[in-house]
């Protein structure tokens, strides 16, 4: 069953529970601007079928859009905004997996673009928040005076080799950074510019079902 839901603190979200709640990884759905939380619920269950989905909307409006923090232009976040908001997201978490139940040690975000953003300065901000990450076009969000201890976390990198709004050089300052932190960083370069291509889609699914073993039965 998926519901749409109010509060938990202040995120409207649609909460899709696996059969087995506590069993099953959580993905965290987080949008780009100008989505919400429908946009990747459909991409959500094609990465993981049995999986629990979360996807909150984005609580910052840009002419109107949704996001997860506030720009400053294109590419130049507020950061103050940015850490504010990261801080929010991260009890949005935990106190959704104490009303709903799932295991919060066992939380994967999944982010394109300014979620993608968001899921990253998570990871640098509150790592025990996230097992790992798919990032779909992100960017760095800032550089940590001290680098947070990522050792062991998957990390997934989905980028382009012509995207418009984030540059090669960013995607690889990116890479290095977590790598350096300790996590496992897999990066997947497509020739298209800052959309989804299937190809990435496909490499994500093949990624995070190699992270994630069989689960128990989707029937009861």
């Amino acid at each position: 069953m998926t519901s749409v839901t109010e509060g938990i603190p202040d995120f409207v979200h649609r909460w899709a529970p696996a059969v087995h709640v506590h069993a099953a990884p959580t993905l965290l759905l987080l949008h780009g601007t100008g989505g919400d939380e429908n946009d990747l619920m459909p991409l959500g269950r094609r990465l993981l079928p049995e999986a629990n989905l979360l996807s909150p909307r984005g609580k910052t409006l840009e002419r109107g859009m949704p996001r997860f923090f506030r720009r400053l232009a294109e590419g130049v976040f507020d950061q103050e905004d940015l850490e504010r908001r990261t801080a929010e997201l991260g009890a949005f978490i935990a106190q959704c997996a104490a009303t709903y139940g799932f295991a919060a040690d066992r939380v994967m975000a999944v982010g394109y673009s300014n979620g993608a953003n968001i899921a990253a300065s998570l990871l640098l901000r509150q790592p025990e928040r996230l097992a790992g990450a798919i990032l779909l076009h992100p960017m760095v969000p800032f550089l940590p005076a001290s680098l947070p201890n990522l050792n062991g976390k998957p990390i997934f990198i989905g980028a382009g080799d012509n995207d418009p709004i984030v540059p090669v050089a960013n995607t690889t300052q990116l890479h290095s950074l977590f790598q350096e932190a300790g996590a496992e960083v897999s990066v997947c370069w497509h020739r298209g510019g800052h959309s989804l291509t299937p190809g990435e889609v496909e490499s994500a699914q093949s990624w995070l079902q190699a992270h994630y073993g069989p689960f128990p039965p989707t029937r009861r």
